[in-house]
């Protein structure tokens, strides 16, 4: 597989002043194209209509957000506060924003040093992220090798995971690369992911570059593939994870969570350790994002799908209760079960714990 022939996200440096460049997410599958932020609300506007989206890519993208703030002299404190409120619920943006922040504050001023200082903490969180990227993917599928003994998995997944949410290949896309790569990937199920199709658009679009096979089914269609006997996990990322394990994540994961319970597949989250907000205490503390009627009501730009005037509901995300999440996997380990003092355990541990067969499974 070719890498993305456009990077996902970089930083330029030209003579009328630094930017950031980002492949428009909102284009794919059916072309390339890049959207340049020359300024804070122009990357804000880039968040917010999903030109650049997925919780560890936020976060980078916040920490270059501080570092261009910085670089063209705006406020710092301004910017920070623009982009974390941004998108509300993937926590990533704001540690990200707050990473690159605390770089250029202990420097002191608005000087150059300050803006340089920031933007090495942006690229450290990208360096870091596909570090991250790759030891998830590794732990990722030892675990599926524990849970699946044989090999030959039937992986269904929500939303888009992969190299265009990440620093690196992914959270749970990486583990079903991984997964493909040696050998053991039968199929990949992908959910479409309405109202916006990430999982049509996007993860296809990732999985037919990574010659996987894989297909690609409407969200209502996931429960007569569990009936089917036709699904050996569910892997999905996650935006926010609250102390207690709750996971927030794409809208239509909370279902599927409650059909792989019922039939007995294990319901996988992959994410690294800086989406667990140890501030949010349960479900409750997760703020979730509601979005446009129009992505409900309309099928693309002036497209209607609805009456003129229909109201929707949009949420962005729903909640999966700790109790319906088999393992998360992190960086740092792998927790299971997946209670409150078990994610502590793992998160609060250093890069590179073991998981499966180390320290860094917790078993009750």
């Amino acid at each position: 597989m070719a890498d993305h022939s456009l990077p996902v996200l970089r930083w330029a440096d030209p003579p009328d002043g630094p930017m950031l460049v980002l492949l428009d997410q909102r284009r794919l599958p059916t072309a390339e194209v890049e959207v340049v932020c020359t300024d804070v609300p122009g990357l804000v506007a880039a968040i917010q209509s999903l030109a650049v989206r997925g919780a560890p890519l936020l976060g980078i993208a916040g920490a270059y957000g501080i570092a261009l703030a910085a670089a063209r002299g705006y406020d710092v404190g301004e910017a920070a506060r623009s982009l974390t409120a941004a998108r509300p619920t993937a926590v990533n943006l704001a540690y990200g924003v707050e990473r690159a922040v605390a770089a250029h504050r202990a420097v002191g001023g608005d000087g150059p040093a300050a803006a340089a200082a920031a933007l090495a903490e942006a690229r450290a969180l990208h360096r870091e992220d596909a570090v991250a990227s790759d030891r998830m993917a590794e732990l990722g599928l030892e675990l599926l090798g524990e849970l699946l003994p044989g090999g030959g998995y039937r992986l269904l997944t929500h939303c888009n995971t992969g190299a265009l949410v990440s620093g690196g290949h992914g959270t749970a896309f990486a583990v079903v690369r991984a997964a493909h790569r040696a050998g053991e990937l039968r199929r990949l199920w992908v959910d479409e992911t309405r109202p916006l199709l990430q999982g049509a658009r996007l993860t296809a679009w990732e999985a037919a570059r990574e010659e996987m096979s894989y297909a690609v089914l409407a969200d209502a269609a996931a429960g007569s593939l569990f009936a089917a006997g036709e699904v050996d996990a569910v892997l999905i990322g996650a935006d926010r994870i609250s102390a207690d394990g709750s996971v927030a994540n794409k809208v239509g994961s909370y279902p599927l969570a409650v059909l792989a319970r019922h039939h007995g597949v294990p319901f996988v989250v992959v994410a690294p350790v800086s989406t667990v907000d140890a501030e949010a205490a349960d479900a409750g503390a997760i703020p979730i994002e509601q979005r446009p009627g129009h992505e409900v009501t309309d099928i693309g730009p002036g497209v209607p799908v609805a009456p003129v005037g229909a109201q929707a509901y949009n949420p962005a995300f729903d909640v999966t209760p700790a109790e319906l999440v088999t393992a998360i996997v992190t960086e740092r380990g792998v927790v299971a079960p997946v209670n409150g003092g078990n994610l502590t355990a793992v998160c609060s541990g250093s890069p590179g714990v073991g998981a499966g067969k180390g320290d860094g499974m917790m078993k009750a």
